[in-house]
């Protein structure tokens, strides 16, 4: 059959004779029908040996061109090297090429101890006899009444193995936060408002949608917890935002914000956020915006790190230097039974991470993510409460 059709084909061609077929929908259309031999493409092997072609080589003509002079005076030593081959290059031109890389001034300590100096002005991190000094060239000083945290600055630079470590931010978490709070302190005695405006500005917009606030709705079809869904003593997702909620916002607007009213971003079956008073929303701004420096710094860190202002200011408070006034009269009432405990990295970062530890524990974790988040959680508010303490007398 498929004979008779090549042969068809062929006779067809030869006479260009045109085959027509009829359309189904019109009797007088007509389209051309083209058919030709089918060909197979055919692998030949591999036949090449041996090491791949050297490189081309420029012409005569453009050898001598004199605007390649430039370029071959920069780089005569890489032109040797791509000329010679590596089963040719004598044992002293590799050593010679791995010691120059080991030198390279960024991939190289140039330090062999670190220590802690106490000065008038407050402590100094020493790479042996060299301070450490901010990006804008100054010597990072830490105050007398934070001894801790310079010898936790020292031990991160004690730990870098190379310079090039040392532009990484998250390498020396410490040495970064504690730098913000340096330029900080130094705009204030220029008279300066600037990064105080832009970290008040970023608190306010984190209050608008702050995560402590945004509970879940107590009844949906889409909610496979909802309470009636949940077994006689169990809490809701909603239920245990309600109660961590409550008890930071309790605390906050009986010591720090008095007769301050916080509400909740989310009506119980709205998905529109809900604003805050405009009192509200003051008093807040001008109590962040008046922080030391220090305070102010770990603020902003806490913020990021909880996407919350709430546990923020909960977790400064608590530990923050400037309050300790107040954390005299809370250890009272811890020792009396009055509070129920203390807050620290755990409590503040279980009270941000609510919603996914809820997750978590009916589906599992993924791995590589959820632990390494919540780690790193600890790792940034841990920096907090040494950036704000200080030596207590």
């Amino acid at each position: 059959m498929r004979t008779q059709l090549r042969r068809t084909a062929t006779i067809l061609l030869s006479h260009r004779l045109p085959l027509s077929i009829s359309s189904p929908t019109s009797s007088s259309g007509v389209r051309c029908f083209h058919c030709a031999i089918r060909t197979w493409a055919i692998a030949h092997p591999i036949t090449a040996h041996g090491p791949p072609p050297k490189a081309p080589t420029p012409s005569a003509e453009f050898r001598n061109d004199p605007r390649r002079a430039g370029l071959e005076r920069q780089k005569p030593s890489q032109q040797q090297e791509s000329q010679t081959s590596p089963s040719t290059s004598s044992p002293e031109s590799t050593t010679t090429r791995v010691s120059q890389a080991k030198t390279s001034p960024l991939k190289s300590r140039f330090w062999k101890d670190v220590n802690v100096k106490e000065s008038s002005d407050g402590y100094q991190i020493l790479l042996d006899t060299r301070p450490v000094r901010s990006p804008t060239k100054a010597i990072l000083t830490v105050p007398n009444t934070k001894r801790h945290l310079a010898e936790a600055i020292a031990l991160e630079w004690d730990f870098l193995t190379s310079a090039q470590q040392a532009l990484k931010q998250h390498l020396i978490p410490l040495t970064s936060l504690t730098t913000r709070a340096t330029d900080i302190v130094q705009e204030d005695e220029l008279g300066q408002q600037r990064i105080r405006q832009e970290i008040a500005r970023t608190a306010m917009r984190y209050l608008e949608t702050d995560t402590l606030l945004c509970w879940v709705p107590e009844r949906g079809i889409h909610n496979p917890l909802s309470s009636a869904a949940v077994a006689p003593g169990e809490e809701t997702l909603r239920d245990k935002q309600v109660r961590v909620a409550k008890e930071i916002i309790n605390f906050l607007t009986r010591t720090i914000w008095p007769g301050v009213e916080i509400k909740p971003v989310l009506d119980e079956n709205s998905i529109l956020p809900t604003p805050q008073d405009e009192t509200t929303l003051e008093t807040i701004r001008n109590w962040v915006s008046g922080l030391p420096a220090y305070e102010l710094a770990g603020l902003e860190r806490a913020i990021l790190a909880s996407k919350s202002l709430l546990v923020a200011v909960r977790l400064v408070v608590e530990w923050g230097e400037h309050f300790s006034s107040l954390q005299e009269t809370l250890h009272q009432q811890y020792e009396e039974g009055k509070q129920v405990s203390r807050f620290g990295v755990e409590e503040a970062a279980r009270a941000s991470s609510l919603e996914v530890t809820h997750q978590t524990e009916m589906w599992g974790e993924v791995e590589d993510t959820h632990d390494v988040d919540r780690e790193d959680l600890r790792r940034q508010l841990g920096s907090v409460i040494l950036l704000v303490s200080g030596d207590r007398k």
